[in-house]
């Protein structure tokens, strides 16, 4: 047998044409990772400059005032943060149930292939309305069909705080529906392809020893796309929590706090659309930017604390 000369171990040393793509790609990858961190700090760098006079002026206690006052220049976000993250909530608590059963019909063999994808289609052609027509709609016509209902609600259960306001149509219930209306098609189509993806011998195993289909669902496939599910949900909680103009045409635009879900409230994408062109005094607009810092935060704490959900589930599975 020929012994290997060192100009055949050179190249057979040599980096194939494949290694290099491989290397190059991972190279951009890690230099898009890098801008994208570099952007997100920057945002927050300039973001936190202009709500320098209000953080100086206010400092923490802007967190859990109660009073916004332009005319005084006295401001606090509390009302606005809770309206923030009540409809949210809200639209969560309506969106997920829904957008899963949708993903699930529409991607399981349940129904007949061409239903299935009508479906999928029409829910997912939702994503595609702008905004203002979501709110132009909410308010003609959803604030209508609501109304009765908050009203009947309002009479039976009045001694219960969560419905102890005297409904008037545009509140934080109205907004919360309207939203979860809005990030449906998010929930549904991620949670979609996410279930598409989950190999089919597991199904198969799962009702090869004796499960039915349903619990196959439940217990095999649901748990195995848990992660991808939870991006979705992240992904259209960001949506909710930064709308503005369908939010600001339902929500009530009123800087309250009330436990009951009918009464007006005030988000912060909604105060900013309104008064930010207005505002003239430097301490009112470093105010309004403190609002789009508090935003910021809340929406990159969500999205930490989804990843640490999910990392906890997959180191229990293991």
């Amino acid at each position: 047998m020929p012994t290997p000369t060192k100009n055949h171990l050179a190249r057979r040393n040599r980096p194939s044409k494949n290694d290099r793509s491989d290397r190059l790609f991972r190279y951009l990858m890690y230099a898009a990772s890098g801008i994208s961190v570099c952007i997100l700090v920057l945002m927050g760098w300039i973001i936190t400059g202009h709500a320098l006079p209000a953080i100086s002026q206010f400092g923490w206690g802007f967190l859990v005032g109660r009073d916004w006052n332009v005319p005084d220049l006295q401001f606090g976000a509390l009302p606005l943060i809770y309206g923030t993250l009540g409809s949210g909530l809200i639209s969560l608590i309506f969106a997920v149930p829904v957008g899963l059963a949708v993903a699930i019909v529409t991607s399981e063999d349940l129904l007949p292939k061409w239903l299935r994808s009508t479906i999928a289609f029409t829910i997912e052609l939702l994503a595609s309305i702008p905004s203002v027509v979501f709110g132009l709609w909410g308010f003609y016509t959803l604030i209508p069909i609501l109304l009765p209902i908050q009203q009947l609600l309002h009479r039976k259960f009045a001694n219960i705080p969560l419905f102890s306001t005297e409904p008037s149509g545009s509140g934080l219930l109205t907004a919360g529906m309207l939203l979860a209306i809005m990030i449906l098609p998010t929930i549904a189509a991620v949670s979609r392809e996410v279930l598409l993806v989950v190999p089919n011998y597991l199904r198969t195993g799962s009702m090869a020893l004796g499960s039915t289909r349903w619990e196959t669902i439940f217990r095999v496939v649901l748990p195995k796309a848990f992660s991808g599910i939870i991006g979705g949900v992240m992904l259209a909680l960001g949506r909710a929590l930064g709308e503005t103009m369908a939010v600001t045409m339902v929500i009530g635009n009123a800087e309250n706090i009330s436990p009951s879900i009918f009464a007006p409230a005030y988000s912060i994408p909604a105060i900013l659309a309104n008064t930010f062109a207005e505002a003239q005094e430097d301490i009112h607009v470093g105010a309004l930017t403190y609002l789009v810092l508090i935003l910021f935060a809340i929406t990159l704490s969500v999205n930490i604390g989804a990843i640490g959900l999910v990392r906890l589930v997959e180191r229990g599975d293991k």
